[in-house]
Order: structure tokens, then sequence, then C-alpha cells
């Protein structure tokens, strides 16, 4: 342990050495004006700013995106640009809702169903030649596992507002390719596709799923999936283009590398670390209902052979209470509980918890540390390296 406590410390050293200081008297003035200012990248009804049309708004983020492909060439450059959820009289061209699926390509679709059937409880609602498709709840899947390489975050489907022919044009003024699909896969009868940028990872869109005709909850199964978290070869473009573009808001920075972004009430439904080393998914998230319900399933992960890498701890972005495991194709999954939420975001901070730093706990930029990543001590090295 003291040998891991070590070198979780030297990695530390050596990101804040070679990162931007993170200036904390700026925080601070930032937090100060967030509390007389709308923390929603759309425009609120509290303010006296003249709306902007839904197209100029989608030109904007596409501008946005284009003017940091051009400019942002250092990959550990700041992004700073980004951090206030001001909404500067625009609107985003869609606005997501809900974070629907993700998919996974495995060389073993039978190992995998396995694993998320008998050991995390989820329920298997169909298999085709297209995959299994597997949910938590009413929706009709979560998670899709697909014949293929070893590939985590494929595809990933989220549920937006607005109607989908309207979607479509606002997205294509934006400069995307978007198509309209409705073959795409079984409870999803009506998606728009486009390709997330600096990745290799569909999106898909759509306004809801057909229900999965599952009911009720076992004692051991998630309640939702919660979250994924992603690496990016640049993290500002990545952050202007699901702020500006799909209605995200920002509510947490890591250092210079890595932001958490909210579409809905929960802290963060998308993360996303700059890393010029890896590629891909860093984890996806479930979430278990409290912590009798985290420590039940942590039980039967062990009776099943399958040990926590890291955890249990508390995160401070989020301040979920979290562990982490790898599934057979060595996917990170994390089971949390506890995750910061937002109920109003016209006052634009965290719902109170007692283990909050501040009061009340706004969005901010917190510094490159071992008790930002676990409040509780012990660090895992290598969820911050990058």
């Amino acid at each position: 342990m003291a040998r891991e406590a070590d070198r979780a410390a030297r990695l530390l050293r050596e990101h804040i050495a070679h990162s931007p200081v993170v200036d904390l008297r700026r925080i601070r003035r930032t937090q100060s004006r967030r509390r007389t200012q709308p923390v929603a990248s759309v425009a609120s009804p509290h303010t006296s700013r003249s709306p902007v049309s839904a197209a100029t708004a989608a030109d904007s983020a596409r501008m946005s995106f284009d003017r940091h492909q051009v400019l942002d060439v250092d990959p550990g450059s700041r992004c700073n640009e980004r951090m206030e959820n001001e909404d500067h009289g625009r609107t985003s061209a869609v606005r997501v809702s809900k974070l629907g699926y993700v998919e996974f390509e495995t060389p073993n679709v039978d190992r995998m169903v396995d694993y998320y059937t008998n050991v995390l409880d989820f329920s298997l609602v169909e298999r085709t030649t297209r995959g299994a498709f597997i949910t938590t709840g009413f929706d009709h899947h979560c998670v899709v596992l697909t014949e293929g390489k070893a590939n985590a975050r494929t595809t990933v489907g989220y549920e937006i507002w607005e109607e989908l022919g309207d979607a479509k044009r606002r997205l294509g003024n934006a400069g995307y390719e978007i198509e309209r699909r409705t073959d795409i896969a079984p409870g999803t009868p009506d998606v728009l596709v486009m390709s997330e940028p600096g990745t290799d990872t569909q999106l898909h869109l759509m306004t809801s799923q057909e229900s999965s005709g599952v009911e009720g909850y076992t004692p051991l199964r998630p309640t939702k999936l919660g979250h994924v978290a992603a690496y990016t070869p640049k993290l500002a473009p990545m952050q202007s283009f699901y702020q500006d573009l799909l209605g995200f808001k920002w509510s947490d920075t890591v250092g210079d590398f890595f932001v958490f972004l909210r579409c809905n009430t929960d802290h963060h439904a998308a993360n996303f670390m700059a890393s010029t080393k890896h590629a891909g998914m860093h984890h996806i998230a479930y979430e278990m209902r409290d912590a009798n319900h985290l420590i039940s399933m942590l039980d039967h992960l062990a009776k099943n052979g399958y040990r926590l890498h890291w955890g249990p701890g508390r995160h401070g972005p989020g301040h979920n209470l979290f562990t982490y495991h790898r599934d057979p194709d060595g996917n990170t999954i994390e089971l949390f509980t506890q995750i910061d939420v937002i109920h109003d975001e016209a006052k634009g901070y965290w719902e109170p918890r007692p283990w909050h730093e501040d009061s009340p706990m706004y969005p901010k930029t917190w510094e490159v540390d071992i008790a930002t990543a676990n409040h509780w001590g012990p660090m895992d090295p290598s969820a911050l390296d990058h």
C-alpha cells in the first residue's frame, strides 16, 4: 500500500510539474460571479439577452470546434474559455436529455452476456444477428454487445428533447453529416447517426426507446447506466462540441485535462480526458441505489471471482462513492452511488451534502492531487495516466 501511495504521489508531482498552475483566486472569482448568473448554457428565461436562432448557434458551435482544431496544438493547453456555463445568448443545436446506451465489440459475446446477466444481474432483452441487447430497467437496452475485436464505446446513444426532423436540420446547418435511419437496432426504430469528432465513435440520437418489458428491479441489479468516460486527443474542441452542439453543461474539471459534463440533474453523463497516450473508453459506470446496495453487489462480484482494482473511495468531482473492476474483456467498470445532483440550474450549485468542501458547492477546476481523485486516500495511478 505504501509503495502504491508513493507511486501515485510521484505521478501527480510529475503532472503538476508539467502543467499550468491552477489559479485558486480565479476559481473563487468565477464562483462568485456564478452566484449572480444562470449556469445553464442554453438561454435562461431569467435573462434579458436577445434570442439567437438555433441555426446561428449551431454555426457558432461548428466554428468553435474548427477554431480549437487550429489553435489547440498543445495537448496540455487550457480550455478555460469553455469552463464557464454562460449562455452568451446562444442555444445549442439539440439538447441531450439522457445517456441511453453504449455499444461494445467483443470477441466472445456469450462470455460478456454471462457477465452482464449473471454477475451484474442485467436483463437480456433480445439476441439477434446484430448482437445482444441488455438493460437495467424499462428502456429496451443500455448495453449492446456485438461480435468483433475487443473495442469499448464504439457507439453511444443519447436521448434528445427535439423532434428528429428538426434536430437533423439544426445539426446539418451546423455543418455535420447526419443520417436518419430506421434499421439501427431493435428498440430504437428512428435514430439520427453522426460521428463524434476526433474519435471513431458513432453517436446515435433519438427521442426515446421502446420498452424492454422488464418490470421492477432485482436485489442486485444496478438502477441505470450512469456515465461513460473516454479519452480524446484534444479536450477543448470535444468540450465545445458537447456543450455548444449537444447542449451539455460543464460540471467540473481536474487540472487542465479531465472534464465532467452533464445533460440532466446528475453531475456527469460524459467525461473526457485529454490524452496523447490512450484512445477509446476510459471507463463506464453503473449506478447503485445506495451504499448497502453497492456492498451487496461487491460481495456478489467477489463470489464470482471479480476483484476491485480501485476503491471503495469517494471522488472529489461528483463526490460519488466509487469502485472499479474489470469485465472479461478488460474494460474498466465503475459501480457508484451518491453522485452530486443539481436540481435548480438558476442557482447553479449542487444539492448540499455533508462531505462537500464548499458551501454551496459550485462547478470548479480541481487541483491535481490524490484527494481530488479519492478523498479517502488510496490512489490508482492509471486512473489519471494520460
